[in-house]
C-alpha cells in the first residue's frame, strides 16, 4: 500500500497567503516585504507633500502687505517686493537642481522648509522694505526646491509606476493648497480673524513640516549622480540613460571630479538633448512666467476692488477653486497614456 503525502496544515496556509505576481508565480516573503516599504514611503512622503502646504496666510499675503499691518504703498509692492520672487527664483533654479540630485533630495527639502520658516517670521516680525525683499528670496528658494518632492518619488518606484506615483504626489499637493486655501478663507470670512494671526497660524504649521522633513528617509539613489552601477533593472533604457551613454567608465578620480566637474557634464549633457533641452527652458520660462501673474493678479483684485474690509478679500476661494480642479486633473493624469515624446 502506498500511503498518501500529507501537507502540514501550516504550508497549506502559507502558500494561500503568499502574495502572486502579475504573471500568476508566488512572491517571495523578501518581496512581499519590499512592496509594503515602498508603499508606506509613498504614503508619507504624499502626507509630507499635503502638511507642507497646509499655510492659511499664504493667499492673503498680498492684502496683508497692502493693508495696516504693514502699510506698504502698492507701488512698493509691485515694483520693488514682488518682482523679487520670480528673479531670485529663476536665478537658484539649476542650481538647486543639481543639489538635489547630488544630495539626494531630503537635505534640499529641509532647506526648503527652513526658507518657509524664514518666509514667516519676515512676514511676522519683519518691518522694512528690505525684510520683505529678503522674504520673497526665500519664497524664491522654496520654489525652486520643489524639484526636490516632485523628484523625490522616481527613486522610490520603479520605472513603470512613475506616471501613476507622480499624479499621487502632485495631487497630494494640490489638496493640501486646496486645504490651506480653504482653511483660509473661512478664518477670513466666518471667523473674524486677522491676516496676522492667520501667519502666525502658517509658521506653526511650516515649523510642523520641518519636523516631518526630518523623518524622511534619504534615497540611497537618484536620477543623474547617485544612480547604481549597471543598474537597468530590466526597464527599457529611459532618456537619462542615453544621457549617461559614454560617460560610465571609471578613471575619475578627486573631489572636483567627482561633485562640481560632473555637475558641469551633466549640464552639458542635457543642453545636448534638444527634447530635455527644449522641455527644461519651457518648464523656467512657463513656471517664472506663472509665478509672475500668480502674485500680480492678487495686487490687481485690489486695485479693481479695493477691499476696505477684511471680511471680502476672496483670495483663498479663488485659489481653493483653482487647486482643486487642478487636483483632479493632476490625479487623471496617472491614468491616461500621455505620449510624452515631441
Amino acid at each position: 500500500l502506498t500511503v498518501p503525502r500529507i501537507t502540514p496544515p501550516s504550508r497549506c496556509r502559507a502558500g494561500r497567503a503568499m502574495p502572486k505576481n502579475d504573471d500568476g508565480t508566488k512572491k517571495p516573503a523578501s518581496e512581499t516585504v519590499l512592496d509594503q516599504r515602498w508603499k508606506l514611503q509613498v504614503f508619507y512622503l504624499c502626507f509630507y507633500g499635503f502638511m507642507t502646504q497646509i499655510r492659511p496666510g499664504e493667499s492673503f499675503i498680498t492684502p496683508y502687505l497692502l493693508g495696516a499691518d504693514k502699510n506698504f504703498t502698492q507701488a512698493e509692492v509691485t515694483n520693488v517686493i514682488m518682482p523679487v520672487l520670480t528673479y531670485s527664483y529663476m536665478a537658484v533654479l539649476v542650481p538647486i537642481f543639481l543639489l538635489t540630485d547630488y544630495l539626494r533630495y531630503k537635505p534640499v527639502l529641509v532647506l526648503q522648509s527652513l526658507s518657509h520658516i524664514s518666509i514667516w517670521l519676515l512676514l511676522v516680525l519683519g518691518t522694512s522694505v528690505l525684510a520683505m525683499q529678503l522674504m520673497e528670496f526665500f519664497y524664491g528658494i522654496t520654489m525652486a526646491a520643489r524639484i526636490a518632492y516632485s523628484s523625490y518619488i522616481f527613486s522610490l518606484v520603479a520605472p513603470s509606476r512613475y506616471q501613476r506615483m507622480a499624479s499621487y504626489s502632485r495631487s497630494a499637493v494640490l489638496l493640501g493648497v486646496f486645504t490651506s486655501s480653504v482653511l483660509g478663507q473661512l478664518c477670513i470670512t466666518l471667523g473674524s480673524v486677522s491676516f496676522l494671526t492667520l501667519n502666525y497660524v502658517s509658521l506653526g504649521f511650516v515649523s510642523f513640516g520641518l519636523i516631518l522633513t526630518l523623518f524622511l528617509e534619504r534615497p540611497r539613489r537618484s536620477l543623474f549622480f547617485n544612480r547604481p552601477k549597471g543598474a537597468g533593472d530590466g526597464a527599457a533604457p529611459a532618456e537619462l540613460d542615453k544621457m549617461a551613454r559614454g560617460d560610465g567608465g571609471g578613471g575619475i578620480r578627486g573631489w572636483r571630479e567627482a561633485a562640481l566637474c560632473r555637475m558641469l557634464r551633466e549640464v552639458g549633457a542635457l543642453a545636448r538633448q534638444p527634447q530635455l533641452r527644449l522641455w527644461s527652458l519651457w518648464w523656467v520660462f512657463n513656471s517664472a512666467g506663472y509665478y509672475l501673474m500668480l502674485y500680480y493678479v492678487h495686487i490687481l483684485w485690489n486695485e479693481i476692488y479695493p477691499a476696505m474690509d477684511n471680511h471680502q478679500v476672496y483670495n483663498g476661494g479663488v485659489d481653493a477653486a483653482s487647486t482643486l480642479l487642478g487636483a483632479g486633473a493632476s490625479f487623471a493624469a496617472g491614468y491616461v497614456k500621455i505620449r510624452w515624446t515631441l
